[in-house]
């Protein structure tokens, strides 16, 4: 209401005057991100002179924050639970203090007394008509912080959005009022470049029709945002920390609904928002949109009770094992714990929920690997290896929840920059995680080219429609290549290997990934066993080995016996064939056991057989087929 000012005249100051309420030595709550209250903290290092040994404590904090500068260490020292970019020099120099602690247990350091606060400084909107201020784009620890506090110092900005949820506090529980309209900060996240678009396409195409979301801000959820324009995928719900101006474009063009959503349907759940006047104007008394609390927003079981939560965050390094640093470089403390922990620990909880690490392959203008053999001395853990889950690079992603260290360390040298992979190798050999003899990665490029993969439906083994994925294979299918093997009959393993083998190499399992994608395909046909499965099972084998001499490729076929004369292994020679077409290669060559005939039938009945005869040895018939 207009009248404000004069139903709280009473409690009304100018900043000055209620700056000058604070005592020496208190410890001073900082609203956070894009809704502190600016004009507060630039009195406040106005009024330094009187000022001695003040705490302040805060979430993240952007733009100038002028206490933070040497000259006030003396009056000031802050103390940060997320390290902003404006206050990295002074948490490496000495002058700040960091907190590392996950984002969910910040407000009970309030509520219990292990971190007591004398004032909070926040901003809010004008009260209604019943005296209600709204917190605006900034709950998140900013309520109970204030809750919790001795005295309450409100900035009432007129610009402040009114947002609904939890994110109320009445006047008669504010202290002092300073009414001072100023513009909202505002945060411009970096365009994606076409290296975290590529990331972001990769996390998109695991997000599925009716997923709630955890976003974040940056060029990173930008990215995943836009894939998700593009992928067709509906009803997406969101539930997360907060969000900036790209989900603006996924809810007007109706993939975000929040329709299906199994906690909150019909509403965006958040703590806080960071960018631009659109995003402020936009979730203005918008109904769509509930702010609540940390404490509950990143309380893991709240988060595990969306159905397939889908919770995206980022990592600075991750080692061969699956430990993920995330708040330090080395011994320099960079960010901070945040929420990652509290999503990664929700989602995975989750029905059909996916917890995603995202990060560039390398750092230092691609002369440093992020994927290491062993984390940096002093980098911190901040998500250990028991909850990783997938991780994502422009080079592709590895699943590694409940995989072996073996597993996980081919699984993520396979998505490092190829630059780096076999030096990664060698380290791993040394470490003993993978066998001695593990071959290298041939491989300049990434095993998860979108141009190689595609799916079909076939009729299972149990007459039921089944999708069947083909894709590259990737030296983290040994395992399952080794399953296919042992599900084959003596037959089909005869006529495959052409011997009679009981058992299974290392070296012929290693063959089968041995690849280099600039000459030589193989591919692999994989199955969920069902809906709730997240293995993949290879159930077909299919590759060809170019002779660049004569331009000639080698190929072989295998598919587990229970899903053969299902048109499984025809639609995979012709997808393989679709490759070596596009890659110039004018015939392919079959080497076959004479008692083979389902295979000499099989290649009879495509056509094009250019050339068929029986070898000098009479032992193999030799087939030419022309592309």
């Amino acid at each position: 209401m207009n009248d404000w000012t004069e139903r709280y005249k009473k409690k009304i100051l100018t900043a000055e005057r209620a700056i000058k309420q604070i005592k020496r030595g208190s410890r001073i709550f900082l609203g956070t991100g894009c809704g502190v209250p600016y004009h507060l903290v630039q009195e406040l290092a106005k009024s330094a002179a009187r000022m001695a040994d003040n705490e302040i404590v805060h979430l993240l904090t952007l733009g100038d924050t002028p206490s933070a500068d040497p000259e006030f260490q003396n009056q000031f020292r802050h103390n940060s639970f997320f390290i902003s970019e404006n206050m990295r020099d002074a948490v490496s120099e000495g002058r700040a203090d960091y907190t590392p602690i996950m984002l969910s247990d910040i407000p009970y350091l309030f509520k219990r007394g292990r971190m007591a606060i004398d004032v909070a400084l926040i901003q809010v909107s004008p009260p209604d008509r019943h005296g209600y201020c709204s917190l605006g784009i900034s709950v998140d620890i900013t309520k109970s912080a204030a809750e919790n506090a001795d005295m309450i110092i409100a900035q009432v900005n007129e610009n402040m959005p009114f947002t609904h949820g939890d994110t109320f506090i009445n006047v008669r529980d504010i202290d002092y009022l300073v009414p001072y309209t100023e513009p909202i900060f505002e945060f411009h996240a970096d365009e994606p470049n076409e290296t975290i678009q590529l990331i972001g396409s990769y996390v998109a195409r695991l997000i599925e029709n009716e997923s709630t979301l955890e976003l974040g801000i940056g060029a990173l959820p930008q990215a995943v945002c836009t894939s998700l324009l593009e992928t067709g995928v509906n009803d997406l719900g969101i539930h997360t920390e907060m969000f900036s101006d790209s989900l603006i474009d996924l809810i007007e063009s109706g993939v975000v609904t929040c329709k299906k959503k199994t906690l909150h349907p019909g509403k965006v759940i958040a703590s806080f928002v960071m960018g631009t006047k659109k995003l402020y104007d936009y979730i203005d008394n918008n109904p769509l949109f509930e702010f609540h609390p940390s404490e509950y927003v990143n309380d893991p079981y709240i988060i595990a009770q969306n159905n397939k939560m889908v919770a995206i965050n980022s990592a600075l390094e991750v080692d061969l094992t699956g430990q993920v640093c995330a708040d330090s470089i080395g011994h320099k403390f960079y960010s901070g714990i945040g929420g990652q922990v509290d999503f990664i620990r929700g989602a995975k909880r989750s029905p059909k929920g996916k917890a995603i690490i995202c990060m560039q392959s390398t750092a230092m203008d691609g002369t440093v690997s992020r994927i290491v053999p062993r984390l940096s001395e002093g980098a911190g853990v901040v998500t250990t290896r028991g909850d990783v889950d997938i991780v994502v690079t422009e080079y592709g992603l590895a699943s590694l929840h409940g995989k072996t260290i073996r597993e996980r360390v081919l699984s993520l040298i396979a998505i490092a920059h190829p630059k780096f992979r076999n030096e990664l190798l060698e380290a791993a050999k040394k470490m003993k995680y993978v066998f001695e003899d593990q071959v290298p990665f041939k491989s300049k490029g990434t095993y998860f080219a979108s141009e190689y993969e595609t799916s079909e439906v076939f009729k299972g083994p149990d007459g039921r429609p089944i999708r069947v994925h083909f894709r590259l294979i990737r030296p983290d299918d040994a395992d399952r290549i080794k399953e296919l093997f042992y599900d084959l009959s003596e037959e089909s393993i005869f006529f495959r290997f052409l011997t009679p083998l009981k058992s299974l190499r290392r070296q012929t399992l290693q063959d089968f990934y041995d690849v280099d994608q600039d000459r030589d395909i193989s591919i692999v046909a994989v199955i969920k066993p069902d809906d709730e499965s997240e293995t993949e099972r290879i159930i077909g084998a299919a590759r060809y080995l170019l002779d660049r001499s004569t331009n000639e490729a080698e190929f072989a076929l295998l598919v587990q016996d229970d899903y053969q004369n299902r048109g499984i292994g025809t639609f995979m020679l012709n997808h393989l064939m679709r490759i070596a077409r596009s890659k110039g290669v004018e015939t392919f060559v079959a080497y076959v056991h004479p008692r083979n005939y389902p295979m000499i039938k099989f290649l009879h009945k495509r056509g094009n057989i250019i050339e068929s005869r029986l070898s000098m040895a009479d032992d193999e018939y030799i087939f030419k087929i022309k592309l």
